[in-house]
C-alpha cells in the first residue's frame, strides 16, 4: 500500500521552479532516501507533504488525505524533525517531549507513557532532565527526532538529521533510525551517501526539482552503470549538467 503519493507537485518562487512536476509513490513502512546538493528541492518537497508550505500546483496525499484541502489531517499522521534542530532550549529533554505530546492533545497517562517510552528508545535516561541547551548536538538530534515521534505518526520526515555530527554520533543515530524500519514510514533527506547506501530501501535523486533517477540502489547503479551510490549520483549529476 502507497502511503505517500504525489501528481505533479510543483512549488515555484517567482521565476524560479524549486520543485518541479513530482511524481512518486512510498509505501508503508518503507524507509526512502531523497538524496540531491543543495537547491534541488528536498526540503522545499518535504514541506509541502508536511503542510508547512502550499503548492504551488499538483497534488500531494498522505494515507489517503490531501495535503491541500486536508491539512489537518495530514498533520495528525506525520512527525518531521527538520534541518534546524528544534527543541525548547531551556526545557529538560522530559519536558520537551511532554510539551510537544500536550500539543497534540495527549492525555495525561498517554503522555508519561510515551515520553517514558521515548526516553528508553533513544537511550536518554541519563540526560532526561538535562536542559536542552546543555546537550551536545547529537543529543539535541536524538531529542528533536523523538519529539518527532511522540505523537505516533505513521510517516516521518527527517530533514538532514545527522548534519553536523561526528561521525561516532552519526552511527549512533544510524542505528535508532534503523530500528524504526518497517514499523513507520521515514522519509530522509541527507547528503551523506553512505548514510542513504546504509539505511534506505529505496532512492531517488533530484536534481534542479526533478527526479532524475528512482529505485533501489542496485536499480539506479543499473541506470548510471556505475557502482557505489557516490559514482551513482556524480554520474547521474554529470549526465543532467549537460543536457
Amino acid at each position: 500500500m502507497n502511503i505517500i503519493e504525489t501528481k505533479n507537485l510543483t512549488k515555484k518562487y517567482g521565476n524560479k521552479t524549486a520543485v518541479d512536476s513530482l511524481n512518486l509513490s512510498v509505501k508503508e513502512g518503507e524507509l526512502f532516501a531523497l538524496l540531491g546538493i543543495n537547491g534541488a528541492g528536498k526540503t522545499t518537497t518535504i514541506r509541502m507533504l508536511s503542510c508547512l508550505s502550499s503548492a504551488t500546483c499538483g497534488e500531494s496525499f498522505i494515507n489517503g488525505h490531501s495535503c491541500t484541502r486536508e491539512s489537518n489531517e495530514v498533520k495528525s499522521v506525520t512527525g518531521i524533525s527538520p534541518q534546524d534542530t528544534s527543541v525548547a532550549e531551556n526545557l529538560t529533554v522530559r519536558e520537551n517531549l511532554e510539551f510537544i505530546a500536550q500539543i497534540y492533545g495527549l492525555d495525561k497517562e498517554k503522555i508519561k507513557s510515551r515520553t517514558d517510552e521515548m526516553i528508553r528508545l533513544f537511550n536518554m535516561q541519563e540526560t532526561e532532565n538535562t536542559r536542552a541547551k546543555t546537550l551536545s548536538g547529537g543529543w539535541q538530534r536524538k531529542l528533536s527526532i523523538a519529539m518527532a515521534l511522540i505523537s505516533e505518526p505513521k510517516v516521518l520526515f527527517l530533514d538532514e538529521p545527522t548534519l553536523g555530527l561526528d561521525v561516532l554520533a552519526r552511527r549512533e543515530l544510524w542505528k535508532t533510525i534503523e530500528s524504526l524500519k518497517g514499523k513507520i514510514t521515514i522519509i530522509l533527506t541527507t547528503h551523506y551517501m553512505e548514510e542513504a547506501e546504509a539505511l534506505s530501501d529505496r532512492i531517488a535523486i533530484m536534481i534542479n526539482g526533478k527526479i532524475s533517477a528512482m529505485g533501489t540502489l542496485a536499480e539506479i547503479e543499473e541506470i548510471s552503470g556505475k557502482k557505489g551510490l557516490e559514482n551513482t549520483f556524480v554520474e547521474i549529476a554529470e549526465r543532467n549538467r549537460k543536457k
